[in-house]
């Protein structure tokens, strides 16, 4: 009985000679396995314009390896070592992957068998070879492009006021005019990034790739040297062939900078002034520090009208004292729930809240838990006792020797097969069935494994909280600082209403009326629910 082949073959571009090709390639393994007797062809595998450097993002070759695991084939048919991956780590992970369920790697240019005695010690020196050639080629296609950077060539896509094409930057008149206008609005109307986002949204302006302008996106068009007519590039870098990954260039490669490079949008004036105001109000890492933790409840205050985060708001009052207040972002950014120009719904209905409710809100919970405080410990102690308790239901050192005995025995079965004693179909259906006895023995492991792991996770979590109770149900006068400590969450609804979550407590509601104002303000709650429900 023929033994299900699949084939594996892949190319490194997508252009179009590349995909010719690779439809050569496809036919050729069909035509290949379907000619063997002892083959049955299961399915071809592909992957177009990836490279071979790493499998991760390879959708074709991922598939196979699912595919593998399920059994849907016993050989696996490719062209060379150099097509399957470059990478040796990668090729040898997973030739051994395979061979454990019993499928061998058949490489034709390389004569090699991944079964075969040999198969592991030729397969590395050959995927060696290849990964080698890969970093050489690596080097030079980098060197190259460094050398076409240095001569002026645009390596990039095309941005807001510029066309790119053929490695040449040329002015989009529609876009060079948005980039007039946010420099003019920053530069000579003084105005601050998140007001010309707005102001480009409330025009009906669209930005280029992302849904909306933000700050960020407003920040990156005053930063940008092209605009002036500068060209910088080599601002992101591949550390690792292998991966692909780019990482921003802090130093570690030289950037290439060419001044007057092309046609400039900005007048370098402006350009100056531009950046001389950028510099004035970028803050330095000590402020930013600062800044990130001047709110007790930055990022922890959410909106129950629209889920959106709020952002602090403070001004000073005629009489001289400072009113704190907390806003709903989309509210701040857009006003009052509408449609846009786009046809998008923006904005948000929900009410500010005065900062100091907040704070009592904390407060009024914290003595709820003081009320408690007996009952919360007991119950916490309680349910620990019971997770420290629970029985070790299998012994894992036990099954992983049994995988151990099975291992052998599948080793004993491949020999057996290699020499000619045991028929194709004889071993296909004794390694299944070997599969089969350590997959359940290895979902056994995985399961207590899980089970222990997650007691471990709430015994320590049980520790945590009762210390944690203990800690903060002594004090004395409620602070910023034991709020910001104690609250996991605040969620704020419109008709008065908060939802208040302190760490390792369950959510409790509150219905809050304020009277008088300045230093007669005082606030009142009435608890919607039970602390320990």
């Amino acid at each position: 009985m023929p033994i299900k082949a699949a084939a594996y073959c892949r190319v490194s571009t997508d252009k179009e000679e590349q995909l010719s090709s690779l439809e050569s390639q496809r036919k050729f393994f069909a035509g290949y396995i379907e000619k063997s007797d002892d083959w049955e062809l299961a399915e071809v595998y592909y992957d177009e314009g990836v490279s071979g450097t790493s499998t991760r993002h390879r959708e074709g070759f991922q598939r196979m390896m699912e595919d593998a695991y399920a059994g849907k084939f016993q050989i696996i048919i490719t062209k060379e070592v150099s097509r399957f991956a470059r990478n040796t780590v990668d090729t040898l992970s997973c030739t051994r992957k395979l061979r454990e369920l019993g499928i061998g790697v058949l490489f034709i240019n390389d004569n090699i068998n991944t079964l075969e005695p040999d198969g592991e010690l030729r397969l590395t020196i050959m995927a060696s070879i290849a990964q080698e050639e890969s970093r050489k080629t690596s080097e030079r296609v980098k060197w190259g492009q460094k050398r076409r950077m240095e001569q002026g060539v645009v390596f990039g896509r095309s941005m807001l006021g510029y066309d790119v094409k053929d490695g040449k930057m040329t002015v989009n008149p529609e876009g060079a005019e948005v980039v007039r206008l946010i420099f003019h609005k920053y530069v000579n109307e003084n105005k601050g990034t998140h007001v010309i986002a707005r102001e480009l949204m409330e025009s009906g302006i669209r930005p280029m790739r992302v849904k909306e302008w933000s700050n960020t996106v407003i920040l990156r068009v005053l930063r940008n040297e092209k605009y002036v007519g500068d060209l910088c590039q080599k601002k992101t870098y591949t550390p690792d062939y292998l991966t692909h990954d780019k990482k921003y260039n802090r130093g570690s490669e030289e950037k290439i900078y060419i001044r007057n490079h092309h046609e400039p949008i900005i007048e370098r004036e402006v350009w100056e002034k531009a950046q001389g105001i950028l510099a004035g109000r970028t803050l330095t890492e000590e402020q930013k520090s600062r800044h990130s933790c001047r709110y007790w409840c930055s990022g922890k205050l959410l909106c129950g009208e629209c889920g959106e985060r709020f952002v602090s708001r403070t001004k000073k009052l005629s009489d001289g004292s400072i009113y704190k207040a907390w806003r709903c972002a989309a509210s701040a950014k857009h006003g009052v729930k509408k449609i846009n120009s786009f046809g998008e719904t923006v904005g948000c209905c929900g009410h500010s809240v005065n900062e100091q409710v907040l704070l009592e809100s904390v407060s009024f919970v914290l003595k709820l838990m003081q009320i408690n405080r007996k009952e919360l410990i007991s119950g916490m102690t309680e349910e620990l006792q019971k997770v420290m308790h629970i029985p070790v239901q299998v012994d894992i050192k036990s099954l992983e020797e049994g995988i151990r005995r099975i291992e052998v025995k599948k080793q004993t079965l491949l020999d057996r097969f290699i020499e000619g004693i045991v028929a194709p179909a004889d071993y296909k259906n004794q390694n299944q069935r070997y599969n089969n006895e350590i997959a359940e023995i290895r979902e056994k492991i995985n399961a207590q494994s899980r089970l222990q792991s997650e007691l471990d996770y709430q015994t320590r979590k049980m520790k945590e909280c009762i210390g944690y109770v203990n800690k903060y149900l002594d004090f004395e006068e409620v602070n910023e600082h034991i709020c910001g400590e104690v609250t996991e969450k605040i969620t704020v609804y419109n008709n008065n209403t908060l939802e208040v979550k302190l760490k390792y407590a369950a959510p409790v509601t509150l219905r809050y009326t304020t009277s008088g104002r300045g230093s007669s303000y005082s606030v009142k709650f009435i608890c919607k629910n039970s602390l320990l429900s």
